[in-house]
């Protein structure tokens, strides 16, 4: 069955509770469904710091390019269980709450590490971001960071941290005072403990969106023979300034 869609977006509890996926620290376009152009603006030499003339300015040296980004598809398939095909209205809350939210996950891989396909970049991954250590202080450490964001031009709008991170960061108050500041924090699995992306997330990357998605049933085709409900969502993205990215780790 095809769907109009990106359907990660139209997982239900993401509009009644604030919890971020990568995808929300994008700004995200309606595209065709075909490979996309866009500029692509890397240094033209090694960064250095912002002087206090635009002259003396990293992006000064920016060199803009163009460049193109392709589609890919991006898909979970979850087993059914038995009976569930005779009730259509809890097959269909099935659907909405537990087959969406897996393909949510499948896209914050997708957006973090990349595609198998390459055809996404992932943005832990990228080569001309920017990387430097994660302190024992947390707190420091990302103040340090979002600074550290804004030499290359931009504006630290966004945070993607481990859940484990994030609840330090709540116990600690600190998740308040990001807020405060216009910096939206999306936890996820998918980003190991140990580290943390900062960035100017809307300027330096476009969530390209063609509405092409599915919903398949497979059948036979699971463990022990047992139906699947399969959903299919196509997205790209394309990475305009891989520098305005700030990935810490701890050795």
């Amino acid at each position: 069955m095809p769907f109009r869609a990106h359907l990660p977006a139209v997982f239900p509890l993401f509009a009644t509770r604030p919890r971020y996926a990568v995808r929300h620290l994008l700004k995200t376009a309606s595209v065709p469904d075909r490979t996309v152009p866009f500029v692509h603006e890397p240094p033209a030499t090694t960064l250095s710091a912002s002087g206090t003339s635009y002259d003396t300015t990293p992006e000064a040296a920016f060199a803009p390019r163009m460049s193109e980004a392709e589609l890919t598809d991006l898909s979970v398939a979850v087993p059914l269980p038995a009976g569930l095909l005779d009730e259509p209205s809890l097959l269909a809350s099935f659907v909405d709450y537990r087959v969406l939210v897996r393909l949510s996950a499948v896209e914050n891989d997708a957006l973090l590490h990349g595609t198998a396909d390459k055809k996404i970049p992932g943005l832990l991954t990228l080569p001309e971001s920017r990387q430097a250590p994660l302190g024992d202080d947390l707190a420091e450490a990302l103040t340090s960071a979002a600074a550290e964001v804004e030499e290359t031009g931009g504006s630290c709008d966004g945070i993607v941290v481990h859940p484990f991170t994030y609840w330090e960061l709540v116990k600690g108050g600190v998740l308040e005072l990001l807020a405060r500041a216009g910096i939206t924090v999306s936890r996820t699995r998918m980003i190991p403990r140990d580290q943390v992306l900062l960035g100017d997330f809307r300027a330096a990357a476009t969530l390209l969106v063609p509405d092409v998605a599915s919903l398949a049933l497979r059948r036979g085709a699971g463990p022990e023979g047992c139906d699947l409900i399969e959903a299919t969502t196509r997205v790209g993205l394309a990475v305009h300034l891989p520098q305005h990215f700030l990935l810490l780790s701890r050795d």
